[in-house]
């Protein structure tokens, strides 16, 4: 097994602080260039159907001028699967997507929407670009993956994320408290267990499919330390902690230090 740890770096929130004042500062590309000189494995990017941060020229550029492999995540959208197809990314992860989300929550319902995905993938290795599934760390969910013909998948670490920090940091003080999370602790130490469970067996699974197996949402420089001892796990996406750790630090030092505290 290879347990090199590949790092994808998010750059979806430069985009963001950009897009709140409709300026091209902070540049995109700017962050592009940063994060492949500091230690970026690859670049992740989020293409969503309301544009609320990466444009079209944004993507087009940042795929022609990284000098790492970008993954291109997206919606099953046909509109967006024709972007998708005609850029020609390293590799398309196909994610859920909601209009009213404020990211993405949760992974792919690989069952409620079979045929969509499936056209979808068809459609992405007609054009030669592997697919990675954004989904939910179940066993049902890696087999049903296989069976789509994905390559790889990508487990939602999300609830993990969530459950870590209501344990572990100042967030149920805060004004975003995750509310069903607000409970005792030894009842959210006990989720966490288990949350870290359902990834390793899942990733276990995956990987016994032959699936390649990466990870991501709400990863941060504390709680990443849980993913890392999974050895079946050789991709982490990371964006937001990246990006906040970044105003402080600034960008290449807080890319280093990922890099250093995901490096096996």
């Amino acid at each position: 097994m290879n347990n090199t740890m590949k790092l994808g770096v998010n750059i979806d929130h430069v985009a963001v602080l950009r897009e709140a004042r409709r300026v091209n500062d902070p540049d995109i590309l700017q962050a592009l260039y940063v994060a492949c000189a500091n230690g970026a494995d690859q670049i992740t990017i989020h293409l969503r159907e309301d544009r609320r941060h990466i444009q079209d020229m944004d993507a087009k550029n940042i795929i022609a001028h990284s000098s790492v492999p970008v993954n291109l995540e997206c919606s099953i959208n046909k509109n967006i699967l024709d972007i998708v197809t005609n850029l020609k990314p390293h590799r398309a992860t196909l994610v859920p997507e909601k209009r009213e989300e404020v990211t993405t929550e949760g992974g792919l319902d690989v069952f409620g929407y079979e045929d969509e995905l499936a056209y979808a993938i068809e459609l992405l290795h007609d054009y030669v670009i592997p697919v990675s599934l954004f989904v939910d760390p179940s066993i049902e969910a890696m087999e049903k993956s296989k069976q789509l013909g994905a390559e790889m998948v990508e487990l939602h670490t999300g609830t993990f994320a969530n459950l870590f920090a209501m344990l572990n940091s100042s967030l149920p003080y805060s004004n975003h408290s995750v509310q069903e999370l607000e409970l005792p602790r030894n009842e959210l130490s006990s989720r966490l267990e288990k949350s870290i469970e359902d990834i390793k067996l899942a990733a276990i699974h995956a990987h016994s499919l032959g699936l390649e197996v990466a990870a991501g949402h709400g990863l941060n420089y504390h709680n990443v330390a849980h993913i890392m001892d999974i050895k079946e796990i050789i991709e982490l996406n990371i964006g937001q902690s990246i990006i906040a750790r970044s105003v402080f630090s600034g960008l290449a030092d807080a890319i280093k230090e990922m890099k250093r505290l995901t490096s096996r």
